[in-house]
Order: structure tokens, then sequence, then C-alpha cells
């Protein structure tokens, strides 16, 4: 009998397709509840996730002593317990180098719509309540020129600074170690993180979740921000403390942000849906046809490799 996958999340047909010589199950398009994935999950050999699931040992351990593999569509794989999965010589790869330059576009996507202030417009003008030209109307924040601070300097953050570039903007970045390479190629400079936050115009995140990098952006941090500053987070949530942003967007100590991720997605801080100066996209950094069917497609490809006794493509660093 083939081996039996289950999908968490319905999936790009794409996927499916390397799927295919399997017994598969694709649950549905919303996350599924704890009780309903400890179920799916028994005598599964594989299990193909996504961003939104919680894999711990307790859903291994309901998979059965059968499970190979557990392979997760997304960089991040903050919601697999990696710790777990080793000690039942379970395999965890995820998805990186697919969907950098689409995580890239929209992290520049909301730079800009942050610092030109364009939801807030938007909302003016939808509302009927545009109701004149002004020369101190919406006024915002340039960025040609500006200097962009990049937090976490891997694929992702290197593609923004490609972007940044074409700006004209400045490049200085923060990382656990230095890109010696990818500063000439960017014309980038290393800073600590404190004087990053002190001088740079835009602060871009993309740091992966970890217990070091949780509120990695808190009150102390965001309190080192020009007033002048753009925050924007397309990491993930939980590395910017959420309320402490609240705060100082709502008492002006920086000028605007642009998030895509959440502490608790789906929910957003209710303090951050009250304000104009905050720019919120509903986790749509790799959401481009393309990217994501190239997600998809690794991560079958990773899952079927597995099962037939091969190595995954891209296996996390365990």
């Amino acid at each position: 009998m083939p081996d039996r996958v289950i999908v968490t999340r319905e999936i790009p047909e794409s996927g499916l397709r390397v799927l295919e010589p399997f017994d598969v199950t694709v649950l549905h398009e919303r996350p599924p509840e704890r009780d309903e994935l400890l179920e799916a999950v028994r005598g599964a050999s594989g299990i193909l996730s996504t961003a939104t699931e919680k894999v711990d040992g307790e859903v291994m351990d309901a998979a059965g002593e059968g499970l190979k593999i557990v392979a997760n569509m997304a960089v991040g794989y903050d919601n697999i317990d990696v710790a777990a999965a080793r000690e039942r010589s379970v395999a965890v790869p995820n998805t990186p180098g697919v969907l950098d330059e689409t995580t890239a576009d929209v992290a520049f996507m909301l730079l800009l719509a942050a610092a030109r202030r364009l939801g807030e417009g938007e909302r003016l003008l939808r509302a009927g309540r545009w109701e004149w030209w002004g020369p101190k109307q919406l006024l915002g924040q340039d960025a040609w020129g500006k200097k962009l601070g990049i937090i976490g300097f891997g694929r992702i953050g290197q593609s923004v600074a490609r972007r940044a570039k074409g700006f004209g903007m400045e490049i200085v970045y923060h990382s656990r170690s230095r890109k010696p390479e990818a500063e000439g190629e960017l014309d980038a400079r290393y800073l600590d993180l404190d004087d990053l936050l002190e001088t740079a115009d835009f602060v871009s995140v993309h740091t992966p979740l970890a217990d070091e990098t949780r509120h990695l952006i808190g009150a102390p941090e965001l309190e080192k921000m020009k007033p002048e500053a753009v925050l924007v987070n397309t990491s993930r949530g939980p590395v910017v403390d959420e309320e402490a942003l609240a705060d100082a967007l709502a008492e002006r100590r920086i000028f605007a942000a642009g998030l895509d991720v959440y502490e608790d997605e789906p929910e957003a801080h209710p303090k951050l849906l009250d304000l104009e100066n905050v720019v919120l996209a509903p986790h749509i950094g790799s959401a481009s046809v393309e990217t994501r069917d190239r997600m998809a497609v690794l991560a079958a490809e990773n899952l079927a490799a597995v099962l037939r006794d091969q190595e995954p493509k891209t296996p996390v660093d365990t």
C-alpha cells in the first residue's frame, strides 16, 4: 500500500501532483482545529504542514511510529518542535529560496505605503471624505536617498536591500554574523542594533523567530528610533512587541509602520486597528501565484523524497 500523507491545508495543485503516488488526504482551506489535526494524522507516514499548524510531539505521537517527515510549506519553522522531531527521527524540511523575492516585494510595498500614507489616503477617498487637494494634505516621508536599516541580512533581507539600491538608499544592517560578500555587492555597512535603530530612517525586520528574537523590537528599541522613522515587519509577528509598537505609533514616537505578520494571527492587536499610521496586511508576503506554486512543489518534493528513503532537498538546521 502507498504511504499515507496528510496535507493540513488546501495547497496549489502543482504540489498535489507531486504527491499522486501516495495515499493523500487534504484537510481544507481553513486551519484545522487541534483535535481535528490529532485525529487526521493517525497512521500518517508524512505530514505536509503550513505555518498555521503547531506540529509538536503530541501530533507526532498521534501519527505513530511510522511518521517519517513533517514537510513545512514555509521558510520559518517555529510552528514545528524540531527537537521533538529529532527525538523521533522525523525529518523536518522547509521551503527556503523560493519566496525571497516575493516577500521582499511585500516588504518594500509596506515601506512605501506606510511612508506615503497610502492606506490613510485610500480610506479617505473610499469614505467620500476627500474634499480637495491641499499643499499640506497627507504629507509623508520620502524613501528616496534615505537610510534603510535591515535587521536580519539573509536572503530576504538582501533582496530588500537590492530594491532599496534602486531608490538610492543607504543600506545598513544588523545580523547574527557579518556578511562580507553582501556588504561588497550592496555597499552595506554592519551596525550593532542600537546604532541601527538610532540612525535609520526605515527599519525592516527579516529575522527568524527564536527565543532570542522574541520581542527583539520592544519598547526600549522603539524609543531609540527617530520620530520620522518607519518600521516594517514581514518576518514573524512575535519578533515585534505589538502593544509597545501600538503605543509608539499612537504617541507619534515613530512616524508609521507596515506589518504583514502578527503576534497572535489571525488577530492583530486591537490598538493597531484604530490607528491611521500603520499599514496592515494579512500575511501575504509569499502570496503570489508563482511563489505559492514553487513552495507547494518544494514541500511536496521534500516529503516524497523522504518517503522514498532519500534525503530532502532543504532540511532545516537541526
